[in-house]
């Protein structure tokens, strides 16, 4: 328990001396670097701190922590919210103080909106900041296609970053939507995003249409049965690139699958785009350590050379 004491505690010392603290992990148990802890995950979307249990927690663990938190941080904490991930559903406790109306994930001056206690999935992905941080340095007067989209955190980065427009596809509407309403939070002109709620294997004229683009995210589910596997259709969005981006460009391409390597995706892009120039693999943020890096997320960018579109 002491070392998430002592997290909580810089915590603490960051409420004291910062009106505003960007989301971050506090503790990542998962990455079995921190002995004791590997059936938790602690983060901090101000004024809640989410616990993802991924098994029951030791006897007496919750009750100390929570006795804690009550005791140091009541009066900058709204609320504790447990979600066990090891029960069908992952349902979600708040096991102490009130859930606030409206929550955000803040990263800097940008805001995104959070369902911390509604599903899954927070909205807000915490250990896609090297990504983020990647595209802040890439897209300043790009046109960015954002494929898998979801609530389109990726985006708004980009047009904070000064992306000339940034196109999002993913195939849940109610995803985009969220999408959209990031982007009202942070006051970003309309006209700056496109919002197109396709399968993306089966539409890629409509997702062709708004381009070319000189940037391309691809950040896929691992695996969603009926809609996208990884191992079998990565390679397809792949073989896609030289028709999105004919003028070539960069691409950062992602995977949040332990179970396949880096070297994986390495494999499909000499297969389907051997003409892609490898870059660099990014560095998993600090917050995320993990024993195994190879099960880390993989965020390998690569560079597009110009394509040469023979005519008829």
């Amino acid at each position: 328990m002491k070392l998430l004491l002592d997290k909580i505690k810089e915590l603490q010392h960051k409420l004291s001396v910062q009106q505003h603290v960007d989301s971050y992990r506090l503790l990542h148990g998962r990455g079995r670097c921190f002995e004791g802890f590997e059936f938790v995950n602690v983060d901090f979307f101000q004024p809640v701190l989410l616990l993802v249990f991924y098994k029951e927690p030791p006897t007496g663990w919750l009750d100390e922590l929570t006795a804690y938190l009550s005791d140091k941080l009541s009066e900058q904490l709204s609320c504790v919210l447990v979600q066990r991930r090891y029960l069908v559903n992952a349902p979600s406790e708040i096991v102490m103080g009130e859930m606030p109306e409206k929550v955000f994930a803040r990263r800097g001056n940008l805001l995104f909106n959070l369902h911390l206690n509604a599903q899954q999935n927070s909205g807000y992905f915490l250990d896609m900041e090297s990504g983020r941080q990647w595209i802040e340095n890439h897209v300043r007067g790009k046109r960015v296609l954002n494929l898998f989209a979801y609530t389109c955190a990726f985006s708004v980065v980009a047009v904070a970053a000064g992306a000339d427009k940034v196109v999002n596809v993913d195939m849940s509407s109610p995803a985009l939507n969220l999408g959209r309403a990031n982007h009202q939070l942070n006051n970003f002109p309309k006209d700056k995003t496109e919002y197109v709620a396709e399968n993306i294997l089966k539409s890629w004229s409509r997702v062709k249409k708004p381009g070319p683009y000189d940037v391309v995210i691809i950040d896929p589910p691992s695996y969603q049965k009926g809609s996208f596997i990884a191992e079998k259709d990565y390679a397809k969005v792949i073989r896609r690139l030289p028709e999105l981006m004919p003028n070539g460009g960069l691409v950062l391409a992602c995977l949040n699958a332990p179970e396949l390597s880096d070297e994986f995706l390495r494999q499909q892009f000499e297969e389907q785009l051997p003409d892609a120039e490898f870059i660099e693999r990014l560095s998993a943020h600090p917050d995320f350590p993990d024993v195994n890096p190879g099960q880390q997320l993989k965020l390998l960018v690569y560079r597009v050379p110009r394509f040469q579109i023979e005519s008829a």
